[in-house]
């Protein structure tokens, strides 16, 4: 059967839709990336806020035109907006065969076999993940599952779980696996990365874990995503510095910085607390490039508010800053409070806290200019456009890139002078020289991997 993943939301779906895809390729499938080939449609939802719900509405529809239009027999929706609301889309859309929540991901397999979609395993897939983007040089790792925090306005608990860190060996055999696959960069991912081993009686902590990777593989680039600032430690800004394979690279969500709502929010963190993380990751870490995320319009949010926001984005100067306006979701603790700031009011804040950091970025950026820094090539030359990559202080998809001034092959490495920043949010710059040395082999002393071929397996 030719089958298709469509995968929207986070990097941590990016990881589940690529062991959905190892599963059904063991099962004798044929993937695919246009929809009118596929005789099998899995859609991977998000239901983080209501945009991305809409975005998987529309993807879930469009597929179910293929019925009609294409070879498909079967439509498939999964993931985090069918973990929330099943029943109501069970009922809305007839036309889709079979929904599946992100804690049921391990059934899809077998549920296909049921409607004798697929065969039996052909054969033992040597791991549980297989991609099928254009860049297989930059892959995502996830560490743990779920989140403990419980924020007011957050729903990711009621889509997957509770907190669980996955063990260490299989987060390093999985890494091994992407590193025979082509990966040069494993960005490291979790609701919060520097939670994990907390539920763990092993005493492993996120330190550990990036000491196994970097002696474990030879991927030349670890990112790590996504860290809550009350939980990095001395400990971990001691094994970033020490080890040159760690991008100097923290993305680090506050979400506000005014006390009052950050309480109400029911963040762990208070403005004093940020500000005291971002001087020891600075103090600790030359160059390192931090970013972060707030939200306005929360309930209750003043004008007050929202200076000192704008005030504390100011003084802190981050790299970049992610914003959003608060929307209401079903089930969380904020959706109880009265939704007392109207959509221009959220609209206009968005838009004030945005254009203060087009500025601070554009100051950040512009002290990086005729500097030297390594670049990891992310697509070649194609006639029309020349090639680009990202510096250390790029995260992918999220950051911009940097073009450059001569073809160099995907996938390597380049030594480059920055010298422009255009567009706001990327870079220009000159090749030195090509740094595209074989990394060494996995370290000895533990076997590669094979990995299981049921989706789900992993960590539990």
């Amino acid at each position: 059967m030719n089958f298709a993943v469509v995968t929207l939301g986070c990097d941590k779906n990016t990881v589940d839709s690529e062991r959905y895809v190892a599963a059904l390729r063991s099962h004798g499938g044929t993937s695919v990336r246009r929809l009118d080939e596929a005789e099998l449609i899995v859609v991977n939802t998000c239901g983080f806020i209501d945009a991305a719900k809409k975005e998987s509405l529309d993807a879930i529809l469009d597929a179910a035109q293929y019925k009609g239009a294409g070879a498909c027999r079967c439509v498939v929706a999964v993931g985090c907006m069918v973990e929330r609301h099943k029943a109501e889309m069970a009922a809305a859309l007839p036309e889709v065969d079979l929904f599946l929540g992100a804690s049921e991901a391990d059934r899809l397999v077998a549920e296909l076999h049921a409607r004798g979609l697929i065969g039996a395993p052909e054969a033992e897939h040597p791991g549980t993940r297989l991609y099928t983007g254009d860049t297989p040089w930059v892959r995502y790792l996830k560490v743990s599952e779920g989140c403990d925090h419980g924020c007011a306005f957050c729903a990711i608990p009621l889509m997957r779980g509770r907190h669980r860190s996955f063990a260490l060996d299989d987060i390093v055999r999985e890494a091994q696996l992407l590193e025979l696959q082509g990966a040069r960069e494993l960005n490291l991912v979790a609701q919060d990365l520097a939670h994990y081993g907390r539920d763990r009686r092993d005493g492993v902590r996120l330190p550990e874990v990036l000491r196994a990777l970097v002696r474990e593989t030879s991927i030349p680039w670890i990112r790590n995503m996504y860290l809550y600032p009350s939980g990095i430690t001395p400990e971990l800004l001691e094994v970033i510095a020490d080890e040159p394979r760690i991008v100097r690279y923290l993305d680090m969500p506050m979400q506000h910085a005014s006390d009052a709502v950050l309480a109400r929010m029911r963040r762990p963190e208070r403005q004093a607390t940020i500000r005291d993380k971002v001087a020891r990751f600075r103090a600790a870490l030359s160059g390192v490039a931090i970013r972060t995320t707030c939200i306005v319009g929360f309930p209750g949010e003043t004008e007050a508010d929202v200076a000192q926001l704008l005030d504390f984005l100011g003084e802190m100067a981050f790299e970049r800053v992610g914003v959003f306006a608060y929307s209401p979701q079903e089930g969380t603790r904020a959706a109880q409070m009265d939704d007392d700031v109207p959509d221009d009011v959220k609209r206009e804040r968005l838009e004030r806290v945005q254009e203060l950091q087009r500025h601070i970025t554009a100051e950040r950026y512009e002290s990086r200019l005729g500097a030297h820094a390594r670049v990891l090539v992310q697509e070649s030359a194609d006639g029309e456009h020349a090639a680009s990559g990202r510096a250390p202080w790029q995260a992918d998809d999220i950051d911009g890139v940097t073009w450059l001034d001569r073809d160099v092959p995907a996938g390597s490495f380049a030594e480059v002078e920055v010298l422009e920043v255009v567009d706001d949010y990327d870079f220009r710059a000159r090749v030195l020289r090509l740094d595209d040395t074989p990394a060494p082999r996995v370290a000895a002393g533990r076997a590669l991997p094979v990995m299981p071929s049921s989706v789900g397996s992993y960590g539990r």
